[in-house]
């Protein structure tokens, strides 16, 4: 079994001089801890360098390898556009970890992205490890909007793949999380002050002091969100990466001088066990399973229904409306008010290839459109009858206006819709019912996947 290497390793690109220009003396600790990384990297010769990157682009429903055979980037972003960095992709490798996390029922793949230029989350670090080495290949992997434990479980795929890779000997393989960790250390910071910011990166570097990753679930998960980071979900990756290795971890600095936590940490492991986590794999989220439906239909492969699926979704029936959104614009919506299949994944995956394919309003979703969707699920409760206007919260509720057989329904918590007055205008508008004409009101909760 192969030998991991893993770092943690921070991302402000005022770690780089020429953006610094001074300033980055101030987290002298971190620069040094980060050139005695490099340093140590260059020793292991890796063949190629894994980036997670939480600036990279990340979807909702699961884990983006960025596709070709390259890319670049620069500092434009930050005001230095001069500041350029280029990468090779070791393709086979990004192709297997594919392969194996579809193996275990994990949403990842190699796809087109709406951004293929690298990020600061791959370019800070990778400017300190090509000072001291460069003879690498890179492969780029996005976090998700999964859960903490499907993180874990990718991890623990990439890992798998490497060993598939490299039965007989080390792995010329380097992981890097790239993350930052509280950016709510003082009230200067980007986000101000927060009790739970200090406490989270307390949390951290214990955890890489002692190499005890159950931490991250148990005590950093519940205040991340408070804390403000990008580096957790990184992190947990990397925690699932040495899944039943016997570790030595080391916390090389940590300081947060501008309101913004900064760590260096690395771990090492020999890979022993190839039992998968016990909650391996994640059950499939209603916005997985749209987007697995409306992808088979358009790339002509058969969509069934996929397994390790949620009592939740296969054992109730319920309507529900599958909203597809391209660079933040509706590209197709389609829904039904009450059930109209045996089960709600059914439901969603009929709704989904409907919006994509069937909403008048569009063209149809093709190939290329496909890795620059995002999806919404809205599962509706049973309409109930209302007598007035005033029984209608549009936060809380959605609405169905009803004229004879003319029916318009309208979802509630929708951007620019502020008032019940609306909110009845405009599902009377979609059902072809004018201001003057008599109305029957329901109204429905929702339960909303993004």
């Amino acid at each position: 079994m192969p030998t991991l290497h893993a770092y943690l390793l921070p991302h402000p690109p005022l770690a780089l001089p020429a953006i610094g220009r001074g300033e980055e003396r101030k987290i002298s600790k971190t620069l040094t801890a980060m050139d005695e990384v490099a340093a140590g990297i260059a020793a292991l010769a890796p063949k190629t360098i894994l980036f997670i990157s939480p600036h990279a682009t990340v979807y909702g429903d699961y884990f983006h390898l960025a596709p070709g055979e390259g890319a670049s980037g620069d500092f434009s972003r930050f005001g230095f556009g001069d500041l350029k960095m280029s990468v090779e992709y070791d393709v086979e490798m990004a192709a297997e970890i594919a392969r194996t996390a579809e193996k275990h029922g994990i949403p990842a793949g190699i796809k087109g992205e709406r951004d293929p230029a690298l990020d600061h989350g791959v370019m800070v670090p990778l400017w300190y490890i090509r000072r001291r080495y460069e003879n690498f290949k890179v492969v780029r992997i996005s976090p998700s909007g999964m859960p903490p434990e499907a993180h874990y479980q990718m991890g623990w795929c990439i890992a798998e793949a490497v060993g598939n890779a490299y039965k007989n000997g080390d792995a010329p393989v380097v992981l890097i999380a790239s993350g930052d960790l509280s950016h709510a250390l003082a009230d200067r910071g980007p986000y101000g002050y927060a009790p739970e910011g200090p406490a989270f990166d307390q949390i951290l570097c214990d955890v890489f002091s002692a190499g005890d990753f159950q931490a991250l679930f148990d005590k950093a998960a519940p205040i991340r969100d408070k804390a403000a980071e990008c580096g957790f979900a990184p992190c947990i990756m990397l925690a699932g990466y040495f899944h039943g290795t016997e570790t030595e971890s080391r916390l090389y600095s940590y300081e947060g001088p501008f309101g913004v936590g900064y760590a260096v940490a690395g771990v090492t492991g020999e890979r022993c066990e190839t039992i998968a986590p016990d909650a391996f794999p994640s059950p499939v989220s209603p916005t997985a399973l749209a987007r697995h439906a409306l992808e088979n239909r358009v790339l002509g492969r058969p969509a069934s229904l996929p397994p390790n699926l949620s009592p939740e979704l296969t054992g109730r029936r319920a309507g529900a409306f599958v909203s597809l959104h391209m660079y933040g614009n509706l590209r197709g919506c389609i829904g039904t008010i009450a059930p109209t299949c045996d089960n709600l994944a059914l439901e969603i995956m009929q709704n989904s290839v409907s919006a994509g394919l069937r909403d008048t309003r569009f063209n149809p979703i093709t190939a290329a459109e496909l890795p620059h969707l995002t999806y919404k699920v809205d599962v509706l409760s049973a309409p109930e009858p209302i007598s007035a206007p005033n029984e209608l919260d549009v936060q809380r509720y959605g609405v169905i206006v009803t004229n004879g057989y003319r029916r318009g329904l309208l979802l509630p918590n929708l951007d620019g819709i502020d008032s019940v007055e609306q909110q009845i205008m405009i599902a009377m508008q979609k059902a072809g019912i004018h201001p003057s004409e008599p109305i029957e009101l329901e109204r429905f909760e929702v339960v909303r996947y993004e």
